[in-house]
């Protein structure tokens, strides 16, 4: 039976419910189902009640089922094991189960959704009783549902406490079964989404999720069903494009798999095309600032094309700020552009009161009056009102805001109620166009889950009129009902105030962290333009021509993948690769720390005889068939891989595959040596000769390589070899010899020269290794300069080596200054003998020189390696499990030595000066115990303060919204200050510490269009506020203190930002004195300006959206 249902027992029913309070009858149907079965949310299709009764309890068969009854249009029975089945306790338990009866005849594909309780109860008096309750989606696969554990026989068949009789008593019982089959409108409801088709089930796909890339699923996903926005894209000319290096490229392809394939889509190319790495999709980034630097890269992209102008068509509109005299005839009043709309959620019921929010009016009065000119201080109505909404209206819900009190970003969870339909005529300026109706249909909503520091995106989009909604989910799509789109995204508290233990596949623990965040309204009007079925001559015919091909070879590369067990590959050693190789035996193969030897291949049908196949060979090599035998290499039990046996000329009909199993004990693939015989017609071995394979290891080049091979006969000396190898080298004929055997890795034994090589035991394809003998002394300068004097030593070497790729921690790799390089290391070496290598490689101190272990997933840095430990490179690399075969060390160039980092922090701060730039960062390494008033002092010795100036330092860190700063008193001792961290200092101005008690000091920062975290940019700064100052006074002494042009000024624009009311930006007009304001510690002066930095700044830790394709 379904064993599911065991952990359903254990962790959602819970026990069985023995019920002895406020006793409700099994027989009161409809009492005893509001009571045991609550309501799951869900439209009821049919709710019935089946009772079974059953006598000779101890008598009953092991498994029986009750007659058939209909529910909802479909047969149930209920199953039961009156002894508990199979996989319970045998005689101990009751398991009991609903059961879909008969469900091979019912249509294919089939499922019914069912709520229900089971109970067991006595015949005499039903209040007395056992139930459980579940609920299940039954389909072919799962056709029974309950409790393997239902209820312990011993506890029914005793009186229990507070009761006066058994549930089964006299050896009888009813067993019921109370059913609700719900209305599933989606067709998924509780679906397990095992083998389920999105195309099949909705006509769209998902998109593959790359990490953390589901923020930007569900924006590409609402743009996709966006069809006007879709055309455009596809009007950006990209035949010449890369689409690794081609956002807009990169876009149509994405969108064109979105339209024709049936499989979730990759956005890898994309992401490349922004000119990410790996890592940047496993941050997560906000939709907003995401959609806004999409759109501004298609916009340039769309410059001089047919699709010039159509973001600002689809998504700008124009609203005004005003402020209007009440008793006089006078009006401020400035347009502008908006890409989209933030709208308040805190104390806000519905959109429309937070549209009402937003354009409400501002009463100037009082200490408060407006400046107005040629009349005087004023009372003035100050406010906000559109001019036009675009045809596609974003309105971004903020749903995240900053806690001034904690000084963190918060998520804003609170209920806002959004309608299908919004008519927004209202909030329209008298000089809007009223000839058409402002009317706006929903059709996207993209949701968040999750808190600030994280979660999951998904989008609840409707393509067109005629399609329902659907909710698109990462790599999945499904139909969505008008619930899940609206109630299950307003925020706020589960919706009955009752978060239900029981529920299977639980959601409602997070249900008030799951929120709408940005919501896509179209103008009525518009929808037949915006949603106009795409059509074949939409999608742009190089874009699909090319995407075809692509396609028709990864179709052919799915074929060769399903066809390759038909496929032998064939690898080939010869006796040039053999003469390149360094290493042990005549190539690498399965070396975990070293890159397999580069051999000619064939990839052969392993049906193809050896006839063929080696006339391939012949073909290949340009050689005379009959000039060459092919030996096959097998694995050796010492671990060595060397010629065994050559295949025989005379079976020439053999199959690949024979071979392969025959003569080289079933490796994957076919490894053979191909040997060159010096009498074409003679192919076949003398008797009494073996094959052996010489290598040379070169003192003074200190080098192992393969010489060739040779035949010897089994009873000659070993010592006759040397004749052969000097003539073979063209060395003088007493040439003095060292020969040794290569065993195996980590066994190289020197040879006794008079013994025959049948007494040293050599076989065909055995490795001779020879140097020329040098004396003691030659070993010992060689030994003394790190040096390898005999080939066991190096080939002790050579099993220990390994690549190690050494790049720079914060640099760009480059050829000169910072180079990327590999160096070839002994596992048994230290720490200290690879800061060496590294340092000689770099020309710099090893002890200045810090070094830096990778994740081997992501190359991303993972531990710093510290000198005192000296660890072995075996340690070092170890830690590389992941990837053993490239491990990469990350080095950095310090200017100090690593030893003295360990008693003292290193701290970098950016120094503004007295006029808010960014002049230069300056690195310090001080004595934990130093404080900040030290750290001041340090600084001042390596800046230039201004001459006349107060030659006092601010050191500061900036709060998490980029507001304000946050000043040190100047006692905190740097080595309790949090890691990471960003340091800011800059010159107090003279203007500052001469502020009267009658001025005020408020905080200025830097954004562009909106104040939000993503939008801000520089460095936040204090500024003196004065009595009765015009602000056109005022912004002088501003452009003095950021040390602006008149030029940059007239660019900028100035608001007030109240951060607790959560207004938007109030801009002030020259004639405003701002002192007036009544400002409280978190409001601030912005100023509004283009970011030529061309850095994000979203926050210490965070990372802005950068595009670059």
């Amino acid at each position: 039976m379904s064993d599911p249902m065991e952990s359903l027992d254990e962790k959602l029913a819970g026990p069985p419910v023995m019920e002895i309070d406020e006793p409700v009858s099994v027989r009161d149907h409809d009492a005893f189902a509001l009571k045991n079965m609550p309501d799951l949310g869900h439209e009821v299709k049919d709710f019935k009640v089946f009772s079974w009764r059953l006598s000779n309890w101890r008598k009953l068969e092991k498994k029986i089922t009750s007659p058939e009854f209909d529910c909802g249009g479909h047969r149930w029975r209920i199953l039961l094991f009156p002894f508990g089945n199979s996989n319970a306790p045998p005689n101990d338990t009751v398991s009991v189960y609903l059961d879909y009866a008969d469900p091979k005849r019912a249509p294919e594909g089939w499922h019914a959704c069912a709520q229900f309780a089971l109970v067991i109860s006595n015949p005499a008096d039903p209040t007395i009783f056992t139930v459980s309750h579940a609920h299940h989606r039954f389909i072919a696969e799962e056709s029974d549902w309950g409790f393997t554990r239902f209820s312990e026989l011993r506890k029914l068949f005793h009186v229990q406490e507070g009761q006066t009789r058994p549930v089964i008593e006299d050896e009888s019982a009813d067993v019921s079964v109370f059913v609700r089959v719900l209305k599933d409108p989606t067709g998924v409801l509780w679906h397990n989404f095992v083998n389920y088709d999105s195309k099949k089930e909705t006509g769209f796909v998902g998109l593959k999720n790359q990490g953390a890339t589901c923020y930007m699923n569900s924006l590409l996903q609402s743009l996709f069903c966006t069809n006007y926005f879709r055309r455009a894209v596809y009007q950006i000319p990209t035949e010449e494009d890369h689409p690794t290096e081609s956002v807009a490229l990169a876009l149509q392809r994405v969108f064109y798999h979105l339209q024709t394939s049936d499989q979730p889509v990759g956005t890898t190319e994309l992401t490349k095309s922004f000119g990410w790495k790996s890592l940047d999709s496993f941050l997560q980034h906000d939709v907003q600032e995401f959609s806004r630097v999409l759109q501004d890269k298609l916009e340039q992209k769309m410059k001089g094309t047919k699709a010039e102008d159509a973001i600002s068509k689809l998504f700008v509109g124009k609203m005004k700020s005003y402020i209007k005299c009440v008793n006089v005839d006078y009006e401020s009043a400035r347009t502008e552009d908006f890409l989209d709309i933030q709208l308040n959620v805190k104390g806000m019921k519905t959109l429309r009161d937070s549209f009402r929010d937003y354009i409400a009016v501002e009463t100037m009065d009082g200490d408060n009056k407006y400046q107005a000119e040629g009349y005087g201080l004023q009372d003035a109505k100050k406010g906000i009102v559109f001019q036009s909404f675009p045809p596609v209206l974003q309105i971004q819900l903020k749903r995240f805001e900053y806690d001034i009190q904690r000084d963190v970003m918060v998520k804003i969870n609170d209920r806002l109620e959004f309608p299908f339909e919004i008519d927004l005529a209202e909030f329209t300026d008298e000089s809007a166009d009223k000839s058409q109706s402002w009317v706006y249909k929903l059709h996207g909503v993209l949701v968040h889950s999750g808190d600030v520091h994280g979660g999951h995106y998904f989008a609840l989009i409707k393509p067109d009129e005629n399609t329902r909604w659907l909710k698109f989910d990462d790599d999945r799509v499904t139909p969505a009902t008008d619930r899940e789109v609206l109630e299950e995204n307003y925020g706020g508290e589960v919706l009955n105030g009752i978060a239900q233990p029981f529920q299977r596949n639980q959601v409602r623990t997070m249900k008030r962290f799951t929120n709408a965040y940005m919501l896509v309204y179209i103008r009525e009007s518009a929808i037949p333009e915006i949603l106009a079925p795409f059509t074949e001559e939409d999608t742009p015919a190089h874009l699909k021509r090319r995407l075809d091909e692509e396609r028709l070879q990864q179709e052919a590369k799915r074929r060769e993948r399903e066809e390759q067990h038909l496929f032998l590959t064939v690898r080939i050693i010869t006796d040039d690769t053999f003469q390149m190789h360094e290493g042990f035996d005549l190539a690498t193969f399965d070396d975990k720390n070293w890159p397999p030897s580069d051999l000619p291949s064939f990839k052969i049908l392993k049906t193809e005889t050896y006839h063929t196949f080696k006339g391939r060979v012949a073909q290949h090599f340009n050689k005379p068939e009959s000039s060459f035998r092919l030996w096959v290499l097998v694995n050796r039990q010492n671990k060595t891989v060397r010629p065994d046996t050559h295949i025989p000329e005379n079976e020439q009909a053999l199959t690949m595959e024979v071979i392969r199993n025959n003569m080289a004990a079933r490796t994957t693939d076919l490894r053979l040596y191909l040997d060159v015989v010096q009498d074409p017609g003679k192919t076949e071995i003398s008797p009494g000769s073996i094959m052996i394979f010489l290598k040379h290891f070169d003192t003074s080049k200190q080098t192992l390589k393969g010489v060739g091979k040779t035949y010897v006969q089994r009873n000659s000396k070993v010592g006759d070899l040397a004749n052969f190898i000097n003539i073979k080298m063209g060395w003088p004929a007493m040439t003095p010899l060292k020969l040794f055997e290569e065993i195996k890795p980590g066994m190289i034994e020197i040879m006794k020269t008079k013994t025959t090589f049948a007494q040293s035991e050599i076989q065909d394809g055995d490795v001779i290794c020879f140097q020329v003998d040098i004396n003691e002394k030659e070993t010992h300068d060689l030994e003394n300069q790190g040096l390898y004097s005999n080939p066991i030593s190096y080939y002790d070497f050579l099993q220990n080596r390994v690549l190690i790729n050494f790049r720079p921690k914060f640099e760009e790799p480059d050829d000169n200054v910072n180079p990327e390089f590999k160096l070839t290391l002994s596992k048994k070496m230290t720490y200290d003998h690879m800061a060496t290598k590294v340092a000689d490689r770099l020309q710099h101190d090893q002890i200045k020189l810090r070094f830096t272990t990778t994740h081997p997933t992501n190359f991303q840095p993972k531990a710093i390696l510290k000198r005192s430990l000296n660890q072995s490179i075996q340690e070092i690399v170890s830690q590389q499990y992941g990837n053993p075969s490239t491990p990469l060390i990350l080095y950095e160039r310090l200017e100090v030595s690593i030893i003295e980092l360990e008693t003292k922090r290193s701290l970098k701060i950016i120094w503004t000066g007295v006029h808010n730039k960014e002049e230069q960062s300056q690195s310090f390494l001080l004595p934990k115990t130093s404080n900040i008033h030290e750290l001041a002092d340090q600084l001042a010795k390596k800046v230039t303060l201004t001459p006349s100036g107060t030659n006092k330092i601010r050191i500061f860190e900036v709060s998490a919204d980029r507001k304000t700063q946050k000043e040190f008193s100047g006692s905190e001792m740097i080595g309790n200050i949090p890691d990471p961290v960003e340091l800011y200092a800059e010159e107090i101005p003279t203007e500052e510490l001469e502020a009267t008690e009658a001025d005020k000091i408020i905080s200025v920062f830097h954004f562009h269009r909106e104040p939000t975290l993503q939008r801000t940019h520089g460095v936040p700064f204090k500024f003196v506020v004065k009595p009765g100052e015009k602000f056109s006074e005022t912004k002088k002494r501003l452009q003095v203190r950021i040390g602006a042009s008149d030029k940059d000024l007239a660019k900028c624009r100035f608001a007030l930002i109240q951060v607790s009311t959560f207004k938007q930006p109030s801009y002030i007009e020259d004639e405003d004195t701002i002192y007036d304001h009544k400002f409280a510690p978190e409001d601030c002066l912005g100023i509004d300006h283009i970011d030529k930095s061309g850095r994000s700044r979203a926050g210490a830790g965070e990372k802005g959206i950068v595009m670059k394709g």
